[in-house]
């Protein structure tokens, strides 16, 4: 198979295609041969070794976590899935490779509505930010401030917060905050002077702060709900330890049951994570280099 590893921690150089040899599936998991990989913030932090505390790496290692793809092998004492099933999900082995492995209960049949690229940039997205809204206790009349309300997980995160009844304050570049009015969230931009543009946009107050950027935002998000950390999470920033911040990292043992919800509402046309840009597997380095330079609307997505 034809996999993205890298041997070293750095920029984005150090990300190689190489040919490697064809995995094969344990117990309880399917190979699935990838048509479509997802690409995060997290893949870049990860390369950069910033996240070694909380994702240890084993070098040389393949990025990417969520894939679309075809069943084409299965482990033992594997039911639910057959080969040819066209799913999505989470993989083991790394998900920037044209095979991965994955566990099946991390997994779920994708929709035949939904194309390959829709389907890779779903898992991550909408797992994360059912996920952190469910921490931060988000619900009917709460205003949530939710850095970084663009990209994947914040369009995701927008969609399902205003879904449960809260107002939606979206921080993210002016170029995207037509795309955040259609989503129903209310724009402000990021950078110095947001304390005040929050509470402008805002002034009830916030109730919950939900941190997809991780670029510094904390010690503002912190100023605004009063100077306490109750009901902030960040997902993105590895200084949320320094300021007393929650940082979620989850776990994904039993995702794939509230995937396929996510799946069948994404295909209903209820709940989308747009696809910014699609790149071939070679090109893993500069879909990287773009995810790195933020300002991203919705996701990149590798076609293997």
């Amino acid at each position: 198979m034809e996999a993205i590893v890298f041997e070293e921690f750095g920029g984005p150089d150090v990300l190689h295609l190489v040919q490697s040899p064809d995995p094969h599936p344990g117990p309880g998991q399917i190979r699935v041969r990838v048509r479509a990989a997802g690409v995060n913030p997290l893949d870049y932090k990860i390369r950069r070794g910033w996240m070694e505390q909380m994702f240890p790496t084993v070098l040389p290692a393949t990025p990417g976590n969520e894939f679309a793809g075809a069943v084409d092998e299965v482990g033992d004492g594997v039911t639910g899935f057959v080969v040819g099933d066209e799913v999505l999900g989470w993989t083991a082995t790394g998900a920037y490779a044209t095979l991965a492995l994955a566990d099946t209960g991390t997994v779920a049949l994708k929709p035949s509505e939904l194309s390959w690229e829709n389907a890779a940039a779903l898992p991550i997205a909408t797992e994360t930010a059912a996920r952190v809204l469910d921490e931060l206790g988000v619900g009917d009349g709460d205003t949530l401030l939710l850095h970084g309300a663009a990209g994947g997980v914040g369009s995701a995160g927008v969609q399902l917060a205003l879904a449960r009844g809260a107002t939606v304050i979206g921080t993210a570049s002016p170029a995207n905050h037509a795309y955040l009015r259609e989503l129903g969230a209310i724009p402000v931009a990021y950078g110095e002077g947001l304390v005040d543009r929050v509470r402008e946009a805002a002034p009830q107050g916030v109730d919950a702060v939900f941190d997809a950027a991780g670029q510094g935002a904390l010690p503002d998000s912190i100023e605004l709900r009063g100077g306490t950390t109750e009901r902030i999470v960040t997902i993105a920033d590895a200084d949320a330890a320094k300021y007393g911040v929650a940082f979620s990292g989850g776990g994904i043992e039993r995702a794939g049951e509230r995937l396929a919800e996510n799946a069948r509402t994404a295909a209903a046309g209820r709940l989308t994570v747009p696809v910014a840009q699609t790149f071939a597997l070679g090109d893993a380095a500069k879909a990287q280099q773009l995810s790195e330079e933020g300002h991203v609307r919705g996701k990149l997505v590798l076609l293997p």
